[in-house]
């Protein structure tokens, strides 16, 4: 399987969109700082995640919301209030 997911910054509320085949050890190394782009987010939350079969599927996915579209928006409205 291949996740799309979402967390977000306990102290700044920013979120993150990203996909891996392997959400459990993708959430630990985020948490354990070894991602630099999150590194000033930590620390982290999964705040959401999409499974997929195929890769190139989770890839188009996480590319679609990371637009900062009408994606995104309608996700974000999906999941209000795990984004408080």
């Amino acid at each position: 399987m291949h996740y799309v997911y979402i967390i977000k910054s306990i102290k700044t509320k920013k979120i993150y969109i990203g996909y891996t085949s392997d959400l459990k050890r993708r959430l630990k190394e985020h948490n354990e700082g070894k991602n630099y782009t999150t590194l000033r987010m930590l620390p982290i939350e999964l705040v959401y995640y999409e499974a997929y079969k195929s890769k190139e599927d989770a890839k188009n996915r996480e590319k679609q919301l990371k637009r900062y579209g009408n994606a995104l928006l309608f996700l974000k409205k999906r999941i209000k209030k795990c984004l408080l």
